[in-house]
């Protein structure tokens, strides 16, 4: 199971610069848990933080261009931070599994003359074996599109700082003079589009196993942006395996369960009817041309009720259960607010099925969530909640609330973490 040990956003919409985790040279500060929870008031940053995530993935899927642009983002101008004048930066710290060598990944966009944006800086470095401290070693270089990537499971060259901002081909033509068994390892890189990853590229390529494990990690990024009006569309029949980012797919998901899972299907629907306040069972019932309709059947009523009739928040809820019983899920995905249109009562059994899937006891994503919700919140530990507030500058900070040892010793003596929220105990002091 890959984790995001911790990320670095830099010039995002208000946040200017927040760090939660840790990262290759922050090695003393705490990694992200398995679930973890970003909370603040209104404007604090909350969207801003969820739209990073997506903006990254979309930066691979569509490259950094279009990615200024999807999700109404309004281009680069609207999305980097007011008055500043650098580029937008990313640093994702993150592990392939729990015994693995972390990998850091750096991204740097900004806009060229002509005011379009590119690819300015790009990324990937690890420690060598046995490296408890030092520098990373980097394993892709690129620089306005070029550089060099290490061949293989290789673990790439030291780089100077200084002279890789300055001059990256230089850097590489003293490696081939000082070192000919060193730089047949490497290949030399120029990419053809500016405004596409190299990763995307190259990820693509056998002979960069660890790049494209990279790339398969955030394209198997699940953000959720689910609408119950998308839900209860009908589309066509045709099985399919995950649940898109909107919801529309939701009776093909569960053809695809039905047909690929047939013992287990029923049994999957049966826990998640458990987990629906009202829901006695639901099943599935099959249209002349093939299209596979949800069927609730609600307690005190003979007929059952299709899914077009159902509440918002039912829908919403099968869909974050559906997700969590996915046979393959994703290594990552992050939620919006899930609490909309919700039961209070329901929500901390929602987070603790969350937990329970983070943390590897049914299935195994890491989970990201904002959330403006105390009772939510009243679920978590202190290790699991970060803080978004909004500075006087106008751009956001952030904290762990467990860094706040009242806190901590409050949650510890049996008081709910939402409950101090909600009495402003978590407030910047």
């Amino acid at each position: 199971m890959a984790l995001i040990q911790g990320i670095r956003i830099k010039n995002f919409r208000a946040l200017k610069d927040v760090t939660l985790g840790k990262l290759w040279n922050m090695q003393n500060a705490e990694p992200l848990s398995p679930m973890t929870t970003v909370i603040g008031k209104n404007g604090a940053g909350k969207s801003s933080l969820f739209d990073a995530f997506g903006f990254l993935a979309d930066c691979l899927r569509s490259g950094v261009e279009e990615a200024c642009d999807l999700r109404g983002r309004g281009g680069f101008q609207r999305i980097i931070s007011q008055g500043v004048q650098d580029a937008i930066e990313f640093e994702v710290y993150y592990k392939e599994d729990r015994n693995a060598r972390p990998i850091t990944f750096e991204l740097a966009v900004n806009i060229d003359s002509g005011g379009r944006p590119y690819v300015q800086r790009e990324r990937l470095r690890q420690r060598r074996k046995g490296q408890n401290h030092g520098w990373p070693f980097s394993f892709l270089i690129l620089n306005d599109g070029k550089g060099a990537a290490w061949k293989g499971e290789l673990d790439g060259s030291e780089i100077n700082e200084e002279k890789d901002s300055l001059n990256i081909l230089e850097f590489l033509k003293s490696i081939e003079d000082k070192d000919k068994e060193e730089s047949d390892k490497i290949e030399i890189v120029e990419l053809d589009d500016p405004r596409k990853l190299g990763i995307a590229t190259l990820g693509s390529l056998k002979q960069h196993p660890r790049i494209s494990a990279f790339r398969r990690f955030i394209e198997g990024w699940y953000l959720s942006y689910f609408a119950p009006d998308a839900a209860r569309s009908l589309p066509m029949a045709g099985p399919q395996k995950h649940l898109n980012i909107h919801g529309d797919n939701l009776g093909n998901v569960v053809q695809y369960m039905e047909r690929e899972h047939p013992k287990k299907f029923q049994s999957i629907l049966d826990r998640i009817a458990e987990k629906i306040p009202g829901i006695q069972k639901i099943d599935t019932s099959k249209t002349a041309d093939g299209r596979l309709l949800l069927r609730f059947n609600d307690k005190g009523f003979k007929d059952p009720f299709y899914s077009q009739q159902m509440s918002d928040g039912t829908l919403k809820v099968f869909a974050y259960l559906l997700l969590l019983e996915d046979p393959s899920p994703p290594p990552f995905f992050c939620i919006e607010e899930p609490e909309n249109g919700l039961y209070h009562k329901l929500l901390d059994s929602l987070a603790t099925e969350f937990r329970l899937h983070a943390t590897g006891q049914k299935g195994g994503s890491q989970v990201f969530i904002t959330t403006h919700q105390p009772y939510f919140v009243d679920a978590l530990s202190p290790e699991e909640v970060w803080i978004l507030e909004k500075g006087e500058d106008g751009f956001s900070t952030i904290k762990r609330a467990s860094d706040d040892p009242i806190v901590k010793n409050m949650v510890d003596e049996g008081l709910p973490l939402g409950g101090l929220w909600f009495s402003d105990y978590l407030d910047a002091r």
